[in-house]
Formats: structure tokens, sequence, C-alpha cells
């Protein structure tokens, strides 16, 4: 099997290059190792293996917007299998998927392969985006790309409590976020909400570095879960979001849940959109976006179960 390192060294605030330079001194068999030079990089160098002919483990060195890359660029690839070495921020990719803990890890897998399909998330409209693990529009979103532009998740991370910003920020955006009406259509049905906080489209129990909003989800049933947080008030809001991290939320009754191939969502004014807590934009105001399985499945380097492979 012909092994391909992808390594974001931009990842983890810089560390990852580091991590990279003692990680592959435990590495026993032979691989390729490419470098990303810009947003988008990944998916580009692996879509350019989509005919290679032999099995081809591709693993990603990054957090969780290098992997998301990746398997948007080896989606419906023949003979691509992802894997990945946690070395990002929130790192919520390891939490879903299997991870690799080090190069005796990776060098049993070569020997035994076990990969499983999974699913993958897709904005279908206006722009295409895919996502791996969640999506989400409003109050988690502009959190997202408050965090990545803060220089305190920087400071944070060199001192090992990189989680904090994001909590940080929910409690500085909780402030002077305005709510918003959201219209779902799912399944034949709409409902509207209003005062709405936000909505997150899930593949994958987890998001935010470690928040379990959506314990239900599987990553390989072909459905995904919409969560929408409605009619709170900022004090209970904050509660809520202490729960997250146990997936006790769903508790609340103005937490709803639901499960399906496909939401259509419209928001009544301008807001935040995310893709695995990267910034994806914004949905305009009045603009129906489709949020669904991807036709495009992905191989998952896997060591729990084994999965069908043709």
């Amino acid at each position: 099997m012909k092994t391909i390192f992808v390594i974001n060294p931009a990842a983890g605030n810089g560390k990852s290059l580091a991590k990279w330079n003692r990680f592959k001194k435990g590495l026993a068999f032979p691989y390729e190792a490419l470098l990303t030079e810009y947003p988008g990089h990944a998916t580009d160098m692996v879509r350019n293996l989509h005919s290679i002919e032999e099995p081809c483990l591709i693993i990603g060195f990054g957090g969780d917007g290098t992997l998301r890359e990746i398997i948007a660029g080896a989606a419906g690839a023949a003979n691509i299998v992802v894997g990945s070495v946690s070395a990002g921020s929130g790192n919520d990719f390891g939490r879903g998927f299997y991870s690799f803990r080090d190069g005796r890890d990776i060098g049993r897998f070569i020997g035994n392969p076990v990969f499983s399909k999974e699913d993958l998330g897709e904005i279908k409209s206006p722009a295409p985006f895919r996502f791996v693990s969640s999506s989400g529009i409003g109050f988690d979103a502009e959190i997202s790309v408050l965090v990545n532009r803060s220089a305190a998740k920087k400071m944070l991370n060199r001192i090992g409590a990189g989680k904090l910003v994001y909590l940080m920020y929910v409690v500085r955006t909780l402030v002077g976020f305005g709510k918003f009406g959201l219209t779902v259509r799912h399944g034949g049905t709409e409902t509207v909400y209003r005062d709405v906080w936000f909505a997150t489209v899930s593949n994958q129990p987890y998001f935010g570095g470690g928040m379990k909003i959506s314990p239900k989800s599987r990553t390989d049933d072909g459905l995904l879960e919409l969560t929408v947080v409605h009619g709170i008030s900022r004090l209970k809001l904050l509660l809520v979001f202490g729960t997250v991290f146990t997936g006790s939320h769903t508790k609340f009754k103005e937490v709803v849940q639901m499960s399906g191939e496909s939401f259509l969502l419209t928001a009544d004014r301008e807001v935040y959109r995310h893709v695995d807590g990267d910034a994806a934009g914004r949905t305009s105001a009045g603009q129906e976006v489709e949020y669904a399985i991807s036709e495009d499945y992905w191989k998952a380097a896997n060591k729990g179960k084994k999965e069908d492979e043709q």
C-alpha cells in the first residue's frame, strides 16, 4: 500500500511541522511527504491521485480543516483510503473517526488494512462546500470566525489551554448577537423557528473542540442531524453550552434535533456560516440553502470494525 502524508505546516498555530519532524522518526516503512502551501492545496493534491491504480493511504497531518480538504479531494476515489494524525487545535475529526497514534500503529494498518465507507456532508447552494464533521449558521459560526481570527487562540494553544478560547468567545458573542428567524424544510414539512441562536448540521457527534453537539450522529448511516437552538435566554444559553460537552443539552426544550438526508434552511437575516469550524462565507437573508449527504462517499482507515469494501 502506497503511503502519503499530507502535512499542513500552519496547523496547530504553526506547531504541526515541528510535531511532524518528531513523528517521522518513528516511521519504519516507505512513504512520501507533501506539505500544503495554501488553502485548498490538499484538495488539489489528492484529486490528482484519483487515477492511481495501487491502494493508497493518505494520512492527513494537521487539524480539522486539513482533513476536510483531503477528504473533499479523496471522495469517490476507488483506491484511496484516508487516515489522520491529530496535529491541529480542535481535532474534532479524531474524536469522530479513527486517528493513528504513532508509526507502529500505521505500520500495523498497512499490514492489515481495514476501512469503512463514510458519509460526506455538502452545502449544495449557492456555492458548493463539503464538510466532514459539521456545518452551521448563526451563533456558533460567528464564534468560529472570531476564534480563528483571535490572537488569544494562539496564546492559549501555546500553554495547552486552547479549548478556553472557544468558551471566551461564547461569552463575548453572547452579549451582542442578534437572534434570527429560521425556516426549515425537511421530509415534506416546513417549520418556522423564532429567536434562533444557531443551527448546526452534523455528520458526527463533535464540534467546537470536543463539544458533543449531536450525540446520536453516525458517520456511515446516510443521514445528517440538524440541531436548532431557539427561544432561549442569554443566561440559559450559557447553561446549555455547559452541558454540550456531555451531550445532555438535548434535554432542554429549546434544543430541537432531527435526522434526514437533507435539510433546506432559510434565515431571515444575513448570518455567518462555517464548515468544520472554518469560515464558509455568509448566508443572505431569505436565501434557501440545502445541506445534504453528498453522492460521493470516502474511505476511512478504521481499526474498530470491518466494513464491506466493495
